[in-house]
């Protein structure tokens, strides 16, 4: 079915291509405001709350303060999404082990993954830390 769907959307776009163009000619005053309403109506639709529209300013200022301060807002996405389906099997791996960490390194695959990702995280420390180091060593001389 999902390839009929992008047949159908495929039929239904080619003659609507320059219809797209000139919405992309649209202002972004004029653009983002109507964004945000679609998004209000959608969010509002879905369980006729307005606690759910309150959620989703909260996070769209969340997403505001991450792009001024040059951060990925992807981590935190993901972390939302994969959170719920994740902390019951940590738990779960945590409670075999009595609470011990190191279940997660006992196993070649996990162990291999867990190993990668403690080097990649100390890797971008000591790189951030040099490019500070470098940045003094430049302001001084």
């Amino acid at each position: 079915s999902m390839y009929v769907g992008n047949v159908m959307l495929l039929i239904l776009n080619l003659p609507m291509v320059g219809m797209w163009v000139q919405l992309l000619r649209v202002p972004y005053a004029i653009l983002a405001p109507i964004i945000v309403l679609f998004c209000c109506i959608g969010v509002y639709s879905i369980r006729n709350t307005v606690f759910d529209i309150w959620i989703m300013g909260i996070f769209g200022i969340i997403g505001y303060l991450f792009r001024k301060v040059d951060l990925e807002p992807g981590p935190l996405i993901l972390a939302f999404v994969l959170g719920r389906i994740l902390e019951p099997a940590l738990r779960q791996s945590l409670l075999m082990s009595a609470g011990s960490p190191w279940i997660f390194f006992k196993r070649p695959i996990s162990g291999t993954l867990m190993t990668f990702l403690v080097l990649f995280v100390l890797f971008q420390i000591v790189r951030v830390c040099w490019q500070g180091y470098k940045r003094r060593e430049r302001g001084q001389g």
